[in-house]
Order: C-alpha cells, then structure tokens, then sequence
C-alpha cells in the first residue's frame, strides 16, 4: 500500500500503551508499542489531526491526570521506511520467565526443549507481553498453571494470558473484552496459533458473559486499571468466594492499598504480590485461604 508517510506521537507517560490505545478506539492508528516510558503511536500522515491531538490529549488526561499534553506529547513524521523499521524493532522476539517465547512470525527463534512459544504479530499494542504488568502475570503463571485449570482473563486485550496458560497446561480459557478490535485481533491470533475449541473469546462486559455467576474458573486474571478494578471489584471476588485464585494487575505502587482494601471489604484477601518497574501484580484468595499468610 502506497503511503504518504507516518506521524510518530511520542507520549511521556506510565499509561500502558494497550490502556491508552483501547480507550481512543481510534481505527486509523497503525501500531502502538512502549519503550523506556515512551509511548509511541503511529498515524497514517493523511490522518493525522488537531482533533486527532485533541482526541489523545484528552484521552491521555482521563487516564493520568498529571500528564500535561503540552509538556508531555510530541509528534514526528517518519518516511515510510523509517516506520518500518522502527515497527519492526518494536516486536522483536522476547523471553519471560523461565520458558515462555513470544515472537513476531518473521522472527523465527531457536526453543529450548520446555519452551512454549506464542506467535504475534501486533495489530495494535493489545499487551505483547513488553509491558511490566502483563510480563509480570506470564512469570506467575509459570508458578501457578499445574495442568487441567480453566482460566478467566477479564479484560484479555490480545489473549496472551488465555494463550500462555493453555501452552502451560490449562484445560480451557474464557477471555472477556469489551473493545470488539481487540476481540477480533485475539480471534486471530487464536486461529494463528493452532487454538481451538478450548479457547473462547467473548466480547461484553463481564455482567454480560457471566449473568448467573455460573463460571466456576480455577484461575482469574485481570490486567485492568484501578478504575476498572474497583469497579469490577464485587465481580471478581464472587469466583474468589467459590475457591478461585485472583491475579490482578495493572496497579501502580502507589494504588496498591486502595485495591487490597477495595477487595477485602468483598472477602478476597491479600496472599502474595509482585512488583516491576513502579508496577504491582497481586494475589487475592477467599479469606479462609489466606490464614497464616503475612506480610
């Protein structure tokens, strides 16, 4: 396809590029990945806008109100061979934890023999796993999927999680997401990667795939920001409450106590955490579960 050449939006920010990308649902941006707290989202040239600033400077407001778009947003213009190869160094292969492989499909990488690998092209930034809150949930999955679970990831964004803990062992997934581009992307991937049945991707609001509260998960994971979460909080504890584990990411350390006290006041009680880079994950059990365990 012919091109008239790209803008590059560098923004300044701790926001996960996935977060920031879900939220402005803007079709027309081509790419969006995270590097040494830069974002960067890339614009068809023709499509580029003061609308299309303002739409981000408003997005990116709503989601750290102490950004300042004018301190904090710049825009370059690339040719087009310099997007490419700046697209292309933004999805190298990467290596989490002690086994897991997630590649570009042009990027073939020599496996160890436990190896499992996970074939992604990204669409948009729909959490490749570069980012700290989804790298840290990978790693914990290693520790945590012993063969057989059916795992719940509420707000699935790419899949990787649903994708990883089947590789890893786990008998079924369910991943829920409202934005229907990054259900359509997850299908994909799906499909690309040799899933079937056993993988299933629902597009709605958790309230809506799960009416009853039927879903008896294993496993519950939730790379969400703090909004969401203590939004979701009631939600998530009910499979807490039938014996589930709860892993939550998407925190950052200065919103770790507002979560834990949000969900303990619903019965899911803190058991183990994790922290990269200004960024928690959590473990969350039925009360009972959790005596005996400290701090």
């Amino acid at each position: 396809m012919m091109s008239e050449g790209w803008i590059d939006v560098q923004i300044r920010t701790a926001v996960d590029a996935a977060e920031l990308l879900g939220l402005l649902a803007d079709p027309v941006i081509q790419g969006g990945w995270e590097e040494q707290g830069v974002v960067h989202l890339y614009w068809p040239k023709p499509q580029w806008s003061m609308e299309a600033h303002g739409r981000l400077s408003r997005t990116l407001q709503r989601l750290d109100p102490g950004a300042s778009p004018e301190r904090d947003i710049r825009v370059e213009e690339l040719p087009d061979q310099d997007w490419n190869r700046q697209w292309a160094q933004s999805v190298r292969p990467i290596r989490i934890g002690r086994r897991i492989v997630i590649r570009p499909s042009w990027e073939p990488v020599a496996l160890q023999a436990q190896d499992i690998e996970i074939v992604l092209d990204p669409k948009q930034a729909f959490g490749t796993g570069h980012h700290a809150t989804t790298r840290m949930l990978l790693e914990w999955l290693e520790d945590l999927i012993h063969g057989g679970e059916f795992v719940l990831d509420v707000g699935a964004g790419s899949g990787i999680l649903a994708m990883v803990a089947l590789r890893l062992g786990a008998a079924s997934a369910l991943g829920v997401e409202c934005d229907p581009v990054a259900v359509d992307c997850a299908r994909d991937y799906a499909t690309e990667n040799g899933f079937g049945d056993n993988l299933v991707f629902r597009c709605g609001m958790l309230e809506e795939v799960d009416r009853q509260g039927e879903l008896r998960p294993d496993l519950v994971l939730a790379n969400l920001d703090r909004q969401t979460l203590l939004l979701l909080c009631d939600e998530l504890a009910q499979y807490v409450r039938h014996g589930a584990r709860l892993l939550l990411s998407g925190i950052l350390l200065e919103q770790e106590q507002e979560i834990l006290a949000g969900f303990s006041r619903v019965g899911a009680m803190f058991s183990q955490r994790r922290e990269q880079e200004g960024w928690v994950a959590l473990e969350l059990l039925m009360e009972e579960s959790c005596e005996g365990v400290s701090r």
